[in-house]
This record gives structure tokens, C-alpha cells and sequence, in this order.
């Protein structure tokens, strides 16, 4: 199946229109996901207890009409509880694998960092190579596999902080906060309207084929990128190596993401060409994750956000 740019814009506005119908006061949300469902990339999402993640996550699987399973991490889970694991069935049959939850296309890792690194290191290989390893047999995963990871913020009690490695392979980290009060009123509204998401049905109707998934995803590597917004996203990479307020700068990988991300933007406007502004406006959520903000300044309060706010304020966007 193939489709122009605009058709795939008006197929990611449909998801968008109906997660939105649920999920009131997160379009920016909305959009990340769409672009990093896009690009090809997960998302981790954080936010502290009762902020809708998880039904962000259920009502874009249920939108996009893909396989969908989660994952309930907790202290105990194991790594085959993830991948899956061979069983012995009986002399004829011999071992037989049984597939972990991860074979699916959309996966919910919910609580991730509930989990213990060894846990959280089964997605590893899934995330970063779409494959997963087994008894030394490498399975590969399902062609639109993409994990939407939720945790709570690491100052809370019970978490475990993800390994950087892990981290780096999420293209953008979304942080959710408390809604607007606009927002939050509609959201009353709503669920004194009946909507009861924890009733365990469809939160929302299916309005992306799997077809038009896989046909949206490949308008992304359509998207040009000219040189000089090549030259931006490079600047701003460097620029968090060079900052004083961090320990840890973005690795070339951050650069790769951040294009990746901005085409993903475009498609998402209708454009088959990328723009500082689409760079700009993905560039918290690619980089937030991959720098390390110097202990004295989160001493005083302030994050990584505050520091990139001020790298993308110095760093002049062409024109």
C-alpha cells in the first residue's frame, strides 16, 4: 500500500483526533508518540501515579487497530517473563518455545523502572535490534514492534533507575504533568458522561489499518533534510557536550534521533521536507534522556529541560 504525505497526514490527525476524545489536555503527547510510532522509535513516558498514562498508551494501540499486550513490571518479574522461554513438551516434541509478550506490535512496558535492571535489560535486544535472543536462538520481532514504556518519576519509592543504555535506545521521553484546569474539567465531564477506562474495554474505535501503519511509516524516510538543518541539529548536540551545566552531553546517536524525530514532525504536518522548527519542537523529548544535568544544579532544583531550553535559545536557527 502506498500513500502521499498528506493522505498519511490526515490518517495520523484521525489517531490523533480520537485518542484525544479520551485522553483531554495531552495533545503534545498525542503527537510525540505519533512521531516516534513514525520514526520507528519507543517512547518512555513519566509522570507521577494518576496521570493517564497508561490510557494514553491503550487508547493509541486501540486507535491504531495494531496487536497491542502489556507488561506489568514489578520487583519479581523475570527476564523470560518478558521474552519467553523454552518448554519441554514430551520425547516427540522436544522443547518448545513459548513466545514472551514482547512478540507483538505495540507493547506496553507499564511501571518499567518497578523492575530490576536485569529485568528491564530483557528489552535490550528487542528494543535496539528487533530481535531477541533465546537458548541461542535469535527470533525476530513483529515489523511494527514499538514499546511505549511508562514509569514514575525515580524519586518515588519502589523504582529502580533504567540503565543508560536502555535509555538511550528510546527516541523521545516524555513527561506528563497534571492537566490544565480547562482539562481537567473536561475530563470530569467525560467520565460523568459513563466513559470508565478501567472497565477494561476498547477505550476507543480503530481508525488506522495496519496497512496505512506500515504505509505511514515509510513516508518518513521520504522526508528531505536540507544541509543547513542538518548543520542545526549537529549544533545543538554539540552544544550540550560543551554546556557547563551538564557532565553528560548528547552522543552522535542523539543527532541521528533528533532527525529522525523532525522528519517524523513533517509527516505529521503534511511536509515532505523538514524544518528547524519541526527540530526544535522535538528536541526536549530526544535529548531530555540522553544528558546527565551536573549533581549541584539538581541540588538547586533545576533540570535538564531548564538547560536545553537555553541551549536552543543561544543556537540561532537558519532561516
Amino acid at each position: 500500500m502506498s500513500i502521499s504525505i498528506q493522505e498519511g497526514a490526515a490518517v495520523a490527525r484521525r489517531v490523533r483526533d480520537a485518542v484525544a476524545t479520551r485522553v483531554v489536555g495531552q495533545d503534545d503527547a498525542i503527537d510525540d508518540i505519533l512521531a516516534a510510532f513514525l520514526a520507528r522509535g519507543h517512547v518512555l513516558i513519566e509522570g507521577v501515579p494518576g496521570t493517564a498514562k497508561t490510557l494514553l498508551v491503550r487508547a493509541v494501540a486501540n486507535a491504531m487497530a495494531v496487536k497491542f499486550k502489556r507488561i506489568q513490571f514489578t520487583p519479581d518479574l523475570m527476564p523470560a517473563d518478558v521474552t519467553g522461554v523454552s518448554l519441554y513438551r514430551d520425547p516427540q516434541r522436544g522443547f518448545e518455545f513459548q513466545p514472551g509478550p514482547v512478540f507483538t506490535d505495540l507493547l506496553l512496558a507499564d511501571e518499567i523502572n518497578r523492575a530490576p535492571a536485569k529485568t528491564q535489560a530483557a528489552l535490550l535486544e528487542a528494543m535496539s535490534e528487533r530481535h531477541v535472543t533465546v537458548d541461542g536462538v535469535s527470533r525476530p520481532l513483529d515489523e511494527l514492534f514499538t514499546v511505549l514504556a511508562t514509569q514514575n518519576p525515580v524519586e518515588h519509592e519502589g523504582t529502580f533507575p533504567l540503565p543508560e543504555a536502555q535509555l538511550d535506545r528510546f527516541l523521545l521521553k516524555i513527561v506528563i504533568g497534571y492537566p490544565a484546569a480547562a482539562a481537567e474539567l473536561d475530563m470530569l465531564a467525560l467520565h460523568e458522561a459513563g466513559f470508565d477506562p478501567e472497565r477494561g474495554e476498547r477505550v476507543v474505535d480503530a481508525v488506522m489499518t495496519i496497512d496505512e501503519a506500515r504505509a505511514c511509516r515509510a513516508l518518513v524516510d521520504q522526508v528531505r533534510v536540507a544541509p543547513e538543518v542538518r548543520e542545526y541539529i549537529a549544533s545543538i548536540t554539540r552544544a550540550t557536550r560543551e554546556d557547563p551545566s551538564l557532565v553528560l552531553g548528547a552522543s552522535p546517536r542523539a543527532s541521528v534521533a533528533l532527525m529522525r524525530a523532525a522528519r517524523a514532525g513533517a509527516v505529521l504536518e503534511g511536509r515532505d521536507y523538514a524544518t528547524p522548527d519541526d527540530v526544535k519542537a522535538r528536541a526536549p523529548a530526544v535529548l531530555r534522556h540522553r544528558v546527565t544535568l551536573a549533581p549541584e544544579l539538581e541540588v538547586e532544583g533545576r533540570t535538564a529541560d531548564d538547560v536545553l531550553t537555553g541551549v536552543l535559545a543561544r543556537i540561532a536557527a537558519p532561516t
